[in-house]
């Protein structure tokens, strides 16, 4: 059981950037799957979930109507539109997949991405 981020760059505010979290070992489409981030000296935090049962979406207020979470259920992958992005969207960005409201809590995560580096400075 596999994820793997990749994506992250460094980018100029106002532009955007798609990560992307192939999972390998197990069919993603099964489980939730959720994006969070940790910016250098805080916490890690929930950036955007979706759930498998009905499509339904969590986004942080930060990010809401700027970031959009998706799957490629043919690709076992799952992806994070970035758009508009700010300096305070600086941070290395999780992808992951568990059974159960990982936004809300991520004791729900069974499986963890490596993270990939999102910088936003001109």
């Amino acid at each position: 059981v596999q994820l793997q981020a990749s994506g992250g760059g460094l980018v100029q505010p106002g532009e955007s950037l798609r990560l992307s979290c192939a999972a390998s070992g197990f069919t993603l489409g099964y489980f939730d799957i959720g994006w969070f981030r940790q910016a250098p000296g805080k916490e890690r935090e929930a950036v955007s979930c979706l759930a498998s049962s009905d499509g339904s979406t969590y986004y942080a207020d930060s990010v809401q109507g700027r970031f959009t979470i998706s799957r490629d259920r043919a690709g076992n992958r799952m992806y994070l539109k970035m758009n508009s992005l700010k300096p305070e969207d600086t941070a290395v960005y999780y992808c992951a997949t568990g059974q159960g409201p990982l936004c809300t809590d991520d004791y729900y995560a069974s499986a963890w991405g490596q993270g990939t580096l999102v910088t936003v400075s001109s």
